[in-house]
């Protein structure tokens, strides 16, 4: 496997490296030795998968807070999409920016999406699947986000969504609750420090 750099500190695009012959080929999707060499999560609890039927179909941004917060690993199984994702680690220099990466079936590539970022997605085409490695258990209280059109983060998508639940269309602004949804009440120490009531983000990025 290639891990290729994403711009967001702790987040990688990983890439197989397929073994051709005759037949087809043979590719890895995870190694926990390779993983691990980088310092990155092995453990994955829950495996996951799902379906957007129709082209557009519009999911995120999600995350879970501490002592929750999950680590990804995401691929399109079917199709491709279009998958985004937030820092929302307010001490590290990139705080609020934000990468697109074009997963599809054909590319196989996977990216891995470490605590204290949002993730979401759109769907490029009809009938779409996403796979996921997750190192935490769902946790329906820990379970937070922020919309996709905040214009805190300035997300460009590929078309206006034809499909998005309920709910992630009325996470709350960014502004409005940061503080709350990033600070655990548990562990002062946890993922990620709020240092104040009062976030502004001055750094965006554009689409990878």
């Amino acid at each position: 496997m290639r891990f290729g750099e994403t711009g967001l500190n702790g987040a990688w695009l990983v890439e197989p490296v397929p073994t051709w012959d005759e037949r087809g080929f043979f590719s890895r999707v995870f190694c926990a030795r390779e993983f691990g060499e980088r310092g990155l999560e092995t453990s994955f609890v829950q495996h996951s998968v799902s379906c957007s039927r129709v082209r557009g179909t519009l999911r995120g941004m999600h995350f879970q807070r501490p002592p929750h917060a999950e680590t990804k690993v995401v691929s399109c199984r079917k199709g491709a999409i279009w998958d985004v994702i937030i820092d929302l680690r307010n001490d590290c220099p990139t705080f609020g920016q934000w990468k697109a990466f074009e997963l599809t079936a054909e590319n196989r590539h996977q990216l891995y999406i470490p605590q204290g970022f949002a993730h979401g997605f759109q769907s490029l085409v009809d009938d779409v699947e996403v796979g996921y490695l997750i190192s935490a258990f769902y946790s329906p209280q820990a379970s937070a986000g922020f919309r996709y059109n905040d214009p805190a983060f300035g997300i460009t998508w590929p078309f206006p969504p034809t499909a998005i639940s309920e709910k992630d269309g009325n996470w709350p602004d960014f502004t409005a609750a940061a503080c709350e949804q990033l600070t655990d009440p548990y562990d002062s120490g946890a993922w990620p420090a709020a240092r104040s009531t009062s976030l502004s983000l001055s750094r965006r990025s554009d689409a990878s």
